[in-house]
């Protein structure tokens, strides 16, 4: 078996962005169940910060990378729903698409359309199959709720204020600047909060009379929780799926009940597509929505694989506004 050799970012310790560390791994053969898809373009997520710092532990040494977008070198034996030569696109368990080339289980990598670009497919997935199980499979949203969503004009935001467009729903939006809220704004949030000089708490209740919303989505975390809660109205429904500011601090659960018997949730994209076919459905619905128009994935910074330290310092930094990709 001959054995091509890949440029593959790994970690060997947890730590800042300079224990990025790059290296030629040696890519092999697929076996049953899997392919080897060559990448085009890796997509950069919170999440990857939060598995190079450690705050979820992996075992170590590890590639990182949870997103890319390629065309099909190689299947396995059993795979059925691509073939050599297709344009695919994935966000999968376990990390490793900081890379040019990997051995993959197939069952989470999807078909691309020809009408999404490589660009675009790699920058979509992860936040894009987020925002579908937030709207459609976490809790039931109807035409005419009001959801209040935090971080509005990151990658998962932008996605999320158009989706909500497209549905009916009005997406109050918060961000720490103006010029993020005006982008929210211009994709689709029907109100925008700068959290930085306005408590969104206030604002939130100002702009619902005083009856707060009935569903939060919040990834920032520590520096929101709190505050979120407060935003609920009865039986209101908690979603925090990431924690960009920290963990959020071990909660008294009777203080759901006091607040007004709320919910809270804490789901994670892995679980929701951890089937093969709830998987595929749920990427079909994403790149329907991008095909109509009424979703456009926005890609405001790009990075060469080599530049993966920078790239990790400008999202964690907030300096970002949308979707990052990692050129391959």
């Amino acid at each position: 078996m001959v054995m091509q050799k890949a440029k593959t970012v790994i970690i060997e310790e947890f730590g800042g962005s300079d224990v990025l560390k790059t290296v030629n791994k040696e890519v092999g053969e697929p076996e049953t169940g899997e392919l080897r898809v060559r990448h085009k373009a890796c997509g950069l997520n919170f999440i990857d910060v939060y598995q190079r710092t450690g705050m979820y532990p992996l075992t170590l040494p590890v590639a990182l990378g949870m997103e890319a977008s390629g065309i099909v070198e190689a299947v396995g034996a059993g795979v059925t729903h691509v073939k050599e030569g297709d344009r695919v696109a994935y966000a999968s368990n376990p990390p490793g698409s900081y890379t040019e080339l990997r051995v993959m289980s197939a069952a989470q990598v999807c078909p691309l359309p020809d009408s999404i670009s490589f660009e675009e497919g790699a920058a979509m997935m992860l936040k894009g199959l987020t925002v579908q199980y937030l709207f459609h499979r976490t809790v039931p949203l109807t035409r005419g709720d009001t959801v209040l969503f935090h971080a509005a004009a990151g990658g998962v935001g932008l996605i999320a204020c158009q989706w909500a467009k497209s549905e009916g729903i009005n997406l109050i939006g918060t961000a720490g600047t103006d010029k993020k809220c005006q982008l929210a704004l211009d994709h689709g949030a029907t109100h925008a909060i700068n959290y930085k000089t306005d408590n969104f708490k206030d604002k939130v209740l100002e702009i619902t009379d005083g009856k707060g919303v009935p569903v939060v989505m919040d990834s920032v975390g520590k520096d929101t929780f709190e505050g979120s809660l407060d935003c609920l109205s009865p039986l209101g429904m908690m979603i925090t799926f990431g924690q960009a500011s920290g963990k959020i601090p071990p909660i008294d659960v009777g203080m759901l009940g006091t607040k007004g018997s709320l919910k809270l949730t804490r789901p994670t994209l892995f679980s929701h597509i951890s089937d093969h076919n709830s998987c595929q459905e749920m990427a079909k619905s994403l790149f329907s929505k991008v095909i109509s128009g009424k979703v456009k994935i926005v890609i405001d910074q790009r990075f060469k694989l080599s530049e993966i330290a920078k790239a990790h310092d400008a999202l964690e930094g907030r300096e970002t506004t949308g979707a990052t990709i990692l050129e391959v």
